[in-house]
């Protein structure tokens, strides 16, 4: 039986206003083992973002099958105003399906999707939007550059600027940077082979960037995912997920897939080291301000320039005779391009 009046009904939504969303998916099953410092480095992320950013954002995390002492810390940080939107699955749905759970209702002009061990430093978001504004063409933006993406799934920038100096390869902005994300996906070391030159383009304004996107952190126009696939994924990780629900959309967008030249974050793992504290405790809170992305150029799919790029162009791109001419073309030496085509 019902009794009186609802006093939500016919009542409209009032939002609170925001620009930029960043969604983490979390995966810590128990706090022991490989995991046992998971939890620390979370919360690294968690308030370095929130420090650190330029505009006021709203925060989504994910809880994927996360163990019940995390949940509890979890539902701790949101009670205590850290974070906006709590999602807990009791079930494992995977990366990308946790990260669609937020992704998929999303209205903020930017979205950043990062793994819950990346620890932002001071400048990001004002570095990730000078890109977007820089480049009408951007879809997706790293704060942190890594080597070897110059044509990973970069074809549609390639084919604008294969007769610019736009786009050119220059000395590695942060070599220190580069070598520590190295040592945090398991490299003891970085050959200057990978640190020596990094691939790069130039706006007409002067604002360089690099070439290519990681996955572990990237901000995305919001149109962007107008092509997302409207089944979720099959796997829990891995698997053609990512191309599929975060690369492929950009580029059926026309988007460049960029990184800022400098870093801007880290990519930390699952163990803490002392370097990491001392990152962490420099990083300063800073005020906030009013965003200006509305401002930023949409991006419109435009079919046959994708399937073009994608292909036809990039079946050229990869042809070794034609690769190492454009390499030559763009600045490198023959012991560089022995190197990068080995």
């Amino acid at each position: 039986m019902r009794k009186g009046a609802n006093i939500s009904k016919d009542v409209l939504l009032n939002p609170s206003v925001s620009s930029h969303r960043v969604i983490i998916p979390l995966y810590i099953p128990k706090e022991e083992d490989y995991y046992k410092e998971a939890y620390q480095i979370f919360e690294y992320c968690l308030f370095s973002v929130i420090k650190t950013s330029a505009t006021q954002l709203k925060i989504s995390v994910i809880s994927n099958n996360s163990c019940d002492s995390v949940n509890d810390k979890l539902y701790e940080l949101q009670k205590k105003g850290f974070i906006d939107e709590l999602i807990i699955e009791k079930e494992a749905v995977g990366k990308i399906n946790s990260i669609l759970k937020a992704l998929r209702t999303a209205e903020e002009r930017l979205i950043t999707i990062t793994d819950a061990d990346v620890l932002f430093c001071n400048g990001w978001e004002e570095a990730v939007s000078e890109v977007f504004e820089a480049f009408p063409k951007a879809g997706a933006v790293s704060p942190v550059p890594v080597f070897r993406k110059h044509f990973h799934l970069t074809a549609n920038i390639w084919i604008r600027n294969l007769f610019s100096k736009r786009l050119f390869f220059k000395p590695v902005k942060n070599v220190a940077a580069l070598t520590r994300f190295a040592n945090s996906i398991g490299w003891p070391w970085l050959d200057d082979k990978w640190k020596d030159a990094i691939g790069t383009l130039t706006s007409k304004n002067g604002t360089v960037a690099v070439l290519g996107c990681p996955h572990f952190v990237a901000t995305y126009k919001r149109e962007v995912f107008q092509e997302l696939p409207k089944e979720n994924s099959k796997f829990k990780l891995g698997g053609d997920s990512e191309y599929l629900y975060t690369d492929e959309p950009v580029l059926k967008m026309g988007g460049y897939r960029l990184s800022t030249y400098d870093n801007y974050a880290y990519h930390l793992g699952n163990q803490i080291e002392p370097w990491m504290n001392e990152v962490y405790n420099s990083v300063l809170e800073v005020p906030k301000k009013e965003s200006t992305y509305s401002k930023f150029a949409v991006l419109k799919r435009n079919r046959l320039e994708y399937l073009f790029s994608e292909y036809l162009f990039k079946k050229i791109l990869y042809f070794k005779p034609i690769k190492r001419m454009l390499l030559k073309s763009k600045g490198l030496t023959s012991t560089q391009i022995n190197n990068f085509t080995s």
